[in-house]
């Protein structure tokens, strides 16, 4: 039975697939665009292990549709699991834990991967799909758990590193991050997640210069990315230098590197609003409630409105709409209050957390900081529970520092 370049065996109708399934595994861990290719195969092989990797790319497109999009792959997959006996448990797993996903049963395609990671520690693609819906749901503990359970086995692979390292920054074992992620770029330069990792903790440590300086010198490894890992790490990028206070070159870095890659995925989109933000908090004028930044934005976060996928992303888009002065902003927050209301027992994050964050942000975004420091307060204590990381959920702690220290109208 072939493997994959992890050593994993896979049941294939055709060979020939395997070449393109390996850029969909070495893709996902290194972060790289060259995952997508598994769609080359996907129409002549209907083996279970490639189209559930081809039902997991249409997944993570964090969109309403998503689900839809991946609905005959998973079809497929799931015949091929009926008909062939020679599907390995592995792929058994994997298979029902994307399928748990794009149901919306995130509690059992946790346990899958987390099952997985224990008995099947080289499969790091699922180790990855695991240790992102933990994060999702703000619990940092579980990442780690996941890469812990993986390493005596994926010692060799420096992608692992990444993934540990970021389960240790999580959970604010800053030291043991920084060493999981520097071993990662030793044994591969161009580690980005493990970048990703050294970024987070060094401004997390307040090591600002240190931090510019460390992801300037290993921007020129970010090449054939995916787009949310090149836009991100220019994202980290921008926010060493607003810290440095090189405003003009952290909208330069708006306009060229993190702004513009693929302008319709969610992840590039929460970047943009983010930036753009955190410049305004600082007095940067952007081009304002009108202007073309926002404006442009905002022209792809209307088909969010009825996503409520995602209480992180969706108060994003909010805000992104709100500043951009669309009307679709008022539509999106009834349709965050329905969905809180209408999920508030299986899924109570929405009514306690993300509907009070969500007023908070549209009051800011519209000049209102009264009523946003109120809402905005509201939910801060919990906001973990809506997912991000602690970089990314700072930004709602300083809008509501603004919000309650009312010395300066945002333009």
């Amino acid at each position: 039975m072939p493997t994959d370049s992890l050593g994993n065996p896979v049941t294939l109708q055709n060979a020939s697939s395997l070449a393109a399934l390996n850029d969909f595994v070495e893709g996902v861990i290194a972060c790289e665009a060259r995952c997508v290719n598994v769609f080359q195969v996907a129409a002549t092989d209907h083996s279970a292990i490639v189209q559930a990797c081809c039902a997991a790319l249409q997944l993570f497109a964090e969109s309403r549709d998503a689900s839809y999009a991946a609905a005959p792959f998973l079809h497929r997959a799931q015949a091929a699991l009926a008909a062939d006996t020679q599907v390995t448990p592995r792929e058994r797993r994997f298979v029902a834990a994307v399928a748990a996903w794009a149901a919306g049963d995130i509690a059992r395609a946790r346990a899958l991967h987390a099952e997985q990671a224990e008995e099947f520690p080289r499969d790091l693609v699922s180790l990855k799909i695991g240790q992102y819906h933990c994060f999702n749901q703000g619990d940092s503990a579980a990442m780690l758990r996941l890469a812990l359970a993986a390493q005596a086995r994926a010692a060799d692979v420096p992608y692992f590193y990444g993934m540990l390292a970021f389960g240790y920054e999580q959970c604010h074992q800053l030291d043991l991050a920084e060493q999981a992620a520097r071993k990662g770029i030793h044994m591969c330069q161009k580690e980005p997640w493990a970048q990703h990792a050294v970024a987070h903790v060094m401004l997390t440590q307040g090591r600002v210069r240190e931090g510019h300086s460390f992801m300037q010198a290993m921007s020129p490894t970010w090449t054939d990315l995916n787009s949310f890992m090149v836009t991100h790490n220019w994202w980290h990028q921008a926010l060493f230098a607003i810290e440095l206070k090189h405003h003009d070159d952290a909208l330069r870095l708006f306009d060229e590197q993190v702004w513009g890659v693929v302008k319709t995925y969610s992840q590039d989109q929460v970047n943009a609003i983010s930036l753009l933000s955190r410049l305004e908090l600082r007095g940067v004028d952007v081009g304002g409630p009108g202007g073309a930044r926002w404006q442009d934005v905002a022209s792809f976060l209307i088909p969010h409105t009825q996503d409520q996928l995602s209480p992180f992303l969706d108060l994003h888009y909010l805000y992104g709409l709100a500043r951009a002065g669309k009307p679709e902003a008022d539509v999106l927050m009834r349709n965050i209050d329905t969905h809180a209301q209408a999920s508030a027992q299986r899924d109570p994050v929405w009514q306690q957390v993300a509907a009070p964050a969500a007023r908070g942000l549209l009051a800011h975004a519209r000049g209102d900081k009264a009523r946003a420091a109120q809402h905005l307060a509201q939910a801060l204590p919990r906001l973990i529970a809506i997912g991000g990381s602690h970089a990314q959920r700072d930004w709602f702690e300083q809008i509501h520092a603004d919000a309650a220290a009312p010395t300066r109208a945002i333009h």
